[in-house]
């Protein structure tokens, strides 16, 4: 698999001490780092994703610029962007 980097948003630090905001790892997929990084950090992909499964709501994920889903190939050397969605009204 090839290595990518997944960027994690300020708000997970306190929701898992220790955790970098960038991660190196080995994901062919979307979903392959999503699985990684819970393999890492126990119980972060139920932050990122819901039961359907799919990307939660209110957490957006881009690859190359554009918004990804959990389908999204991912090239080597790729950056995997994670944020928090900010909403109001």
């Amino acid at each position: 698999m090839p290595p990518v980097a997944v960027l994690l948003p300020p708000a997970f630090a306190a929701l898992f001490p220790g955790s970098p905001r960038r991660v190196a790892l080995e994901a062919a997929t979307v979903a392959e780092a999503m699985a990684a990084l819970d393999a890492r950090f126990p119980g972060m992909r139920d932050r990122l994703c819901d039961s359907t499964p799919a990307i939660r709501r209110h957490i957006n994920v881009f690859v190359a610029g554009e918004r990804a889903t959990l389908h999204t190939p991912l090239a080597p050397g790729a950056e995997v962007i994670v944020m928090t969605a900010i909403s109001g009204g």
